[in-house]
């Protein structure tokens, strides 16, 4: 399939990219991230397009560049660990980008970065000066003609590195699985505790109920009696008023009033 003006574009910017990552660049330095985004706005487009190439050809496309921003955003970071890590895990093309090319670009690129981060936690180890050591470094990569060699010993220094940071963070694995499960525990017999309280509360619940439907109908009962006892009173004060009445009655008719 021939390639189009937007493919033959995207492969000249990213072999642009891939010298700038080469090269020793300023920190100020910005046409590679514009360049970068530019590249990721071209893959986009040549994605939706009609003529797309192979899938094979648009993953390879898609790796080199995310390399490319993985790499700048490793550069981000404040410590040389960190930069190594991240660029441990950084992925280079696998096929050259022009047919000059031997090797990936992005696989030297990532050699390169290797080595200087390298460098960077050596000098920081020993307490020498960085600039030193990763122009020190810069002229040995150049010099240099076996590509292999110099590879292994790169990865091999910088495994011993990552060894370290690897046993630091499961030894911190371990300490929050710890934490985890004390935290679990402690949920745990909160829970029990909370549910014991639930259902001390609910049989108090049910006690004051019962206690309420009682007080209610010893209340009945005691409003009846106190009506029974109401209405023998009114009847007594009757019958008292009554016998009053007839005895004043008699008393007038006995005792005539005198003159």
């Amino acid at each position: 399939m021939v390639a189009t003006r937007l493919e033959l574009n995207l492969l000249r910017l990213l072999s642009r990219c891939e010298a700038l990552a080469a090269e020793r660049r300023e920190p100020d330095e910005w046409r590679l991230e514009k360049y970068v985004d530019a590249l990721e706005e071209m893959l986009l487009a040549l994605k939706k397009h009609s003529s797309k190439p192979a899938p094979e050809l648009l993953n390879e496309y898609a790796r080199k560049v995310d390399f490319l921003k993985g790499m700048l955003e490793a550069e981000k970071l404040s410590s040389s660990a960190e930069k190594a890590l991240a660029n441990q895990f950084l992925a280079p093309g696998r096929t050259p980008t022009t047919a000059k090319e031997r090797t990936p670009a992005t696989k030297m690129v990532h050699l390169q970065t290797k080595a200087r981060y390298t460098g960077k936690m050596r000098s920081e180890l020993l307490g020498t000066d960085p600039l030193s050591v990763n122009e020190s470094e810069e002229l040995n990569l150049r010099k240099r003609k076996d590509f292999v060699s110099e590879e292994k010993q790169s990865a091999t220094e910088l495994d011993a590195v990552l060894q370290h940071h690897r046993s630091m963070q499961e030894k911190l694995a371990e300490e929050m699985l710890s934490l985890a499960r004390s935290l679990k525990n402690n949920t745990l017999a909160a829970q029990n505790v909370i549910k014991q309280d639930n259902q001390t509360l609910s049989h108090s619940l049910r006690m004051a109920d019962h206690n309420f439907e009682k007080l209610k109908d010893e209340s009945e009962r005691l409003e009846q009696h106190a009506k029974k006892s109401v209405n023998w009173l009114l009847w007594i004060m009757l019958i008292v008023v009554c016998f009053i009445f007839i005895s004043m009655i008699l008393f007038i008719r006995i005792f005539p009033k005198l003159r």
